[in-house]
């Protein structure tokens, strides 16, 4: 039986309530979105409250919201943040996403959205909800978060690979351009499985970039340790 709790180096995300355990996804998005000068941010989705614990730690001088529409993994998220050495600065709010508004522009807004556009529903109606664009789909997310992103802010999602084109659309139809794209492999010589992806509204050549999280040999590449070290136990 798995943990009911995943603890990080200056954290800990309890998972037990939600549908979506901490895993791989998340952490990479945490740890790649681009900080940098940050003061408001926002997390679509929040879930266990992982990214934007990761943000939290990143970004010393930002203030945190985490969106979630599932009341027990909001509760949950405010329980890992509240033991948090962050707590000051980070909200946690239970609510759709669609229905969100904010007195204040958002310089970062990051989200791990649901993904399985296609696939069998589960009958677990929470881990549905969790991995399904029915509550969250692609265009609710770029529509919505044009109207709270600042003309300097950025969105940074990660997806997976075969959906990157259509996400590609949906973004340009609300004139938000891809800036960084990053290509993540499990290893060399294997397909791409997921996409992380910046926009913004400024139309700029996109910096792309790729990540195998394994060599070749086996255990972690350079690259991966690089970028997760400051969250992972064992980097």
């Amino acid at each position: 039986m798995s943990n009911n709790f995943f603890q990080f180096k200056h954290f800990t995300v309890w998972h037990d309530k939600c549908a979506m355990k901490v895993g791989t996804d998340g952490v990479l998005l945490g740890a790649w979105a681009p900080v940098e000068g940050c003061t408001n941010v926002l997390d679509v989705g929040t879930g266990t409250g992982l990214i934007a614990l990761q943000l939290a730690q990143r970004a010393p001088q930002a203030r945190i919201v985490g969106v979630e529409i599932d009341k027990a993994a909001a509760e949950q998220a405010e329980e890992n943040i509240g033991r948090s050495a962050w707590k000051d600065r980070m909200t946690v709010l239970c609510c759709d996403f669609r229905n969100y508004s904010s007195e204040v522009g958002f310089d970062l807004i990051v989200s791990n959205p649901p993904y399985f556009l296609d696939a069998l529903k589960s009958p677990d109606k929470q881990r549905s909800v969790a991995r399904h664009t029915d509550s969250l789909n692609y265009d609710l997310l770029f529509r919505h978060s044009s109207h709270l992103l600042q003309p300097h802010g950025v969105i940074a999602i990660i997806i997976p690979s075969e959906v990157e084109k259509t996400v590609e659309d949906v973004a340009w139809m609300h004139r938000l351009y891809p800036v960084r794209r990053m290509r993540v492999f499990t290893k060399p010589g294997k397909p791409c499985r997921r996409v992380m992806l910046a926009f913004s509204f400024e139309k700029r050549e996109c910096i792309n970039e790729e990540l195998c999280i394994e060599q070749a040999a086996g255990g972690y590449s350079k690259e991966y340790v690089d970028l997760t070290r400051e969250f992972y136990l064992k980097m």
